[in-house]
């Protein structure tokens, strides 16, 4: 009777090792491909930061040229409120003079006159922006929406 027993239960403990080993065999076959998957997420991982590290490179280079410019253009518009204001002076020295009509034509004078309302009208008013910037909307890429903080620049990722 045991005898019978034992070769019942070397039959089925056969199967049962076979069961095991293709377990086994599909639990390598899986970890293989996990290891394949982890490599190239690694790949793509490291692909990924060098896009990332030249990217913040080019932000860097962008934030410097944003900045030169700025100065620039401040440069630029008091060089041509300083340039207004010499104007304006002339103009108001022309219109105080008493010129007879021989030296200034009534067209002249009135030209003058013009350009000095003008002129006064445009020192009252605020500083004049570059017209090649349409500040006058609130851009999504205005200037003053930028941030300039270069905390980030130093931040050192590891």
């Amino acid at each position: 009777e045991q005898g019978l027993q034992l070769l019942e239960l070397g039959g089925s403990v056969e199967e049962d090792y076979i069961r095991i080993a293709r377990c086994f065999e599909a639990t390598r076959q899986r970890c293989c491909r996990l290891e394949q998957d982890g490599r190239r997420a690694r790949e793509q991982l490291a692909r990924v930061e060098a896009e990332r590290a030249a990217l913040e490179v080019k932000l860097k280079h962008a934030r410097n040229q944003v900045e030169v410019e700025m100065k620039k253009r401040h440069r630029a518009e008091a060089e041509l409120e300083k340039q207004e204001r010499k104007l304006q002076l002339v103009l108001e020295l022309l219109m105080r003079e008493p010129w007879d009509n021989e030296a200034l034509s009534r067209e002249q004078c009135s030209v003058l006159s013009a350009l000095a309302g003008r002129r006064l009208g445009a020192a009252v008013a605020p500083v004049r922006r570059s017209s090649a910037v349409d500040e006058s909307c609130q851009s999504l890429l205005s200037h003053s929406d930028i941030s300039y903080d270069r905390t980030e620049d130093d931040v050192v990722r590891s």
